[in-house]
């Protein structure tokens, strides 16, 4: 269920929010809410991202898996 939500910009804000919907031939409004969506996401994201590295032994462990490895990538070249 969508929920409305309220925010208020300064006129500069809001220009440079305008401008960005006219160069994409879209409403102001649902371009606006377009934006706001994906900031909140990005900050879920992040959240989630830091509470899953605070873990004990994640970090070190997300190291292990995806961090650089000499070996591999020498080979692939």
């Amino acid at each position: 269920m969508a929920r409305e939500i309220r925010i208020e910009l300064d006129d500069a804000q809001y220009e440079q929010l305008a401008r960005e919907a006219h160069e994409l031939h879209e409403d102001p409004t649902a371009y606006a809410g377009r934006v706001l969506a994906r900031e909140l996401d990005k900050a879920r994201f992040l959240e989630g991202s830091a509470l899953f590295l605070s873990a004990p032994g994640m970090r070190e462990e997300f190291a292990r898996r995806f961090g650089p490895q000499a070996e591999s990538t020498a080979s692939a070249a």
